[in-house]
């Protein structure tokens, strides 16, 4: 529900898919914490004959780089979840509180930076960078998902690194310092490393 955007896949087809493996007989528990208020083995000892864990999405990975905790400066999780579970993708009806300035850089190349990325967009920003530390051939997003952002106008910068993230002086992010990068030998993932270009 929350990490999909509408655009990509509407929630009443969302809910509609839950109804259907409800009515199957699955009991979907919400909100509980395996290892915590049960284990799988208690689970399966009180009569279930299979368990499946949906763990929902990964926590955020963060830079750790100077102007992280400048306001505007969010996690996609953060942001994603602001603009599907909270709804800002309907302001006429929802007041969310995502506040976005006119350029927008999603930093990343998986799919969650390009739903992002397309997310900003429709939000109102007046640009949309895609910051990516490899080139295309590294970017792990699926081709029709980086086409997708491209055909709605997303900016992609390639080989590009962000350094620190830099304020305004009353705590909101204004600019971003980016270091221009190069690919070195492959590493464990089998894609060449980026590594920072000499000058």
């Amino acid at each position: 529900m929350y990490g999909i955007p509408e655009f990509r896949l509407p929630k009443v087809i969302v809910q509609s898919e839950v109804n259907y493996v409800k009515s199957l007989g699955v009991e979907i528990t919400l909100d509980s914490v395996i290892g915590k208020m049960m284990s799988v083995d208690e689970l399966l000892s009180n009569g279930y004959d299979a368990v499946f864990l949906g763990t929902g999405a990964g926590l955020p990975m963060f830079l750790h780089i100077p102007g992280e905790n400048f306001t505007g400066v969010y996690s996609a999780n953060e942001f994603l979840t602001r603009v599907n579970l909270m709804k800002a993708y309907l302001p006429e009806e929802y007041d969310t509180p995502l506040p976005m300035g006119r350029l927008v850089a999603v930093i990343g190349g998986g799919n969650v930076a390009m739903d992002a990325a397309r997310c900003a967009l429709r939000l109102g920003a007046a640009r949309v960078y895609i910051v990516y530390r490899r080139s295309r051939v590294e970017m792990p997003a699926r081709a029709e998902e980086v086409e997708n952002a491209q055909e709605e106008g997303i900016i992609f910068k390639m080989l590009t690194n962000p350094l620190r993230f830099l304020g305004d002086g009353r705590g909101w992010v204004s600019a971003m310092e980016c270091i221009e990068m190069e690919l070195g030998a492959p590493d464990a993932s089998g894609r060449r490393r980026p590594i920072p270009k000499p000058g």
